[in-house]
């Protein structure tokens, strides 16, 4: 369980590495509880419905700078609406790795988008949802290779993986790094229901709210505007 406190102290932080590292996020990232609760509820539609903004989890692990990951998704279509897209950007620290997963309908590109290397490892799926002993064949910035499961893959900043649905993956900042910036362009995202973990993970935790919310999360959004 992670503290109301620890959360709106790491969205300040992460403001600060993406304006040092030039990379600005949308009006609604800076709004405050406050300003939230001002919104037009029907102007602001998008925002919710979609799940944009911030999401921060430790997956459940309780340690979240061992298992964690900072997101903000900037924005999400629909399936069948014409806009069936989603892009990401997400703040990775060394020593933080994410668990395996992989999603059932999702394909996405991980771009390296700076501060350091980023370490991916893939493994194709066997039918019990388990690692498989095949190789598997990726794409790097649109070059075709073939990696053994669960080879470590370098992506330098500027680098991206291609990972199409049913694919095992996991990635981390390379330990020489202080924080690396990961992109995320995909189709459409649903972390309700588009994931599958291997082992015992808690996609969204439990947060102790040992202070008022200065941020919103993107799953605070029901709680703190329509309760």
């Amino acid at each position: 369980m992670m503290k109301r406190s620890e959360i709106d102290s790491l969205i300040l932080k992460s403001i600060d590495i993406l304006h040092e590292n030039k990379f600005f996020l949308p009006e609604f990232a800076y709004w405050t509880l406050n300003t939230w609760k001002k919104q037009n509820k029907e102007e602001i539609h998008e925002i919710l419905d979609r799940k944009l903004g911030w999401d921060i989890t430790d997956y459940g692990s309780g340690d979240f700078h061992r298992c964690g990951l900072i997101h903000f998704t900037l924005r999400n279509g629909k399936s069948n609406s014409g806009r069936n897209y989603c892009e990401k950007i997400m703040i990775g620290f060394p020593g933080q790795k994410l668990p395996w997963h992989y999603h059932f309908n999702k394909y996405e590109d991980i771009i390296n988008r700076g501060g350091g290397n980023l370490i991916v490892q893939v493994y194709q799926k066997t039918k019990n949802n388990d690692f498989s002993i095949e190789k598997i064949p990726i794409l790097i910035d649109g070059i075709k290779k073939v990696k053994n499961p669960g080879e470590k893959i370098i992506l330098k900043p500027g680098q991206s993986i291609y990972l199409n649905a049913g694919i095992f993956h996991r990635f981390w900042a390379d330990s020489s790094a202080s924080v690396v910036l990961i992109g995320e362009v995909s189709s459409v995202n649903d972390d309700k229901s588009d994931n599958f973990y291997k082992g015992v993970v808690q996609r969204f935790m439990e947060i102790e709210e040992d202070e008022n919310p200065i941020y919103l999360l993107y799953s605070d959004y029901e709680k703190y505007l329509f309760s």
